[in-house]
């Protein structure tokens, strides 16, 4: 059984396994703990329905026909995908699973599996999703509030960030230091701030954002 996704930023559970059996008891045991889940036959299946703004977390068969868990996992990595992953796996595939947690993998679990480790490691993935989605919205907002800043407004954010005084910034772009306090207060206004200390936290939350 598939749950629908009730709206647009909700944590789904997604699960991709060739294993009809394998699909259905891990949609049924989802659904009983309230968890919306969405499953796939194959990993050219989830690919077609795939885009970057999903969040939940991913559960993977590690073999398939096709394209494998593997390959999918790589794929998702080449398209800047952040969903976290978590491979179920048989008793031969331990050294395929090692690599995909080196590529990044949540966990992996073996089957036979408890399904209480499975739903443990759910909600770790779902956790790590949710650090990442307020990451990527933080960094969203950053981004438009300073893309209302004018190429001016620029120089002097970076000028008091550093600690210049209005006189020194005055000085150093040829303005009058009237025309400083007003750029100031304008940087102030659009990036949301009150206080010197907030915007050098911006000014280094943009730093951090240049260098990643």
């Amino acid at each position: 059984m598939q749950n629908e996704q009730n709206e647009q930023n909700e944590q789904i559970v997604y699960v991709v396994d060739d294993d009809e059996g394998i699909r259905e008891g891990l949609s049924l045991l989802l659904e009983t703990t309230g968890q919306a889940s969405k499953v796939f036959s194959s990993a050219l299946e989830f690919l077609e329905d795939y885009d970057n703004n999903l969040t939940g977390c991913l559960i993977l068969d590690i073999r398939m026909p096709r394209m494998t868990g593997l390959d999918l996992q790589k794929k998702l990595k080449s398209l800047g995908s952040t969903l976290p992953i978590i491979f179920i796996t048989g008793h031969g595939d331990i050294p395929m699973a090692v690599e995909a947690m080196r590529q990044g993998a949540v966990d992996f679990i073996r089957k036979p599996f408890r399904e209480q480790d499975l739903l443990d490691s759910i909600n770790q993935a779902l956790s790590i999703d949710a650090g990442r989605s307020s990451e990527e919205r933080d960094r969203s907002a950053l981004i438009e509030k300073l893309a209302l800043l004018s190429e001016r407004e620029q120089e002097i954010f970076t000028r008091v960030a550093r600690g210049d005084m209005n006189k020194v910034v005055a000085y150093e772009l040829g303005i009058s230091e009237r025309t400083v306090e007003v750029h100031r207060s304008q940087v102030m206004k659009k990036l949301c701030v009150r206080t010197l200390a907030e915007l050098v936290r911006i000014k280094l939350q943009e730093e951090a954002l240049t260098s990643s």
